[in-house]
């Protein structure tokens, strides 16, 4: 099982990226997902997810308006558009499937985001 994050880098405030997360090993089409950040110092937080089919999106209060989740499922791909991208949004970058194997430790590799000019 594993979920690949990247598309993270150095944005000035004002700017947009997307961040993919590549899947395998498992069947992706039927695992709802999650996107997830760490900012230095801070606790790890959820920023939206998404069903399994697509169909349901949820957002952190947060995020809303700036952040949009979407995924592939032929190409086993979740994906973060970031608008709007404001200092406070720089942190490490996770996705995580909802429920087994993708246990409370289970976690990626994540990806950069760092907004500053």
């Amino acid at each position: 099982v594993q979920l690949a994050e990247s598309g993270g880098g150095l944005v000035q405030p004002g700017g947009s990226l997307t961040l993919s997360c590549a899947a395998s090993g498992f069947t992706f089409s039927t695992y709802a997902m999650r996107w997830y950040r760490q900012a230095p110092g801070k606790e790890r937080e959820y920023v939206a997810s998404i069903s399994s089919t697509g169909n349901s999106k949820n957002y952190a209060d947060s995020v809303k308006g700036r952040f949009t989740i979407s995924r592939d499922n032929g190409k086993k791909n979740v994906y973060l558009q970031i608008n709007s991208l404001k200092p406070e949004d720089t942190a490490v970058y996770y996705c995580k499937g909802l429920g087994a194997p993708f246990g409370r430790d289970w976690w990626g590799q994540g990806t950069q985001v760092t907004v500053s000019s």
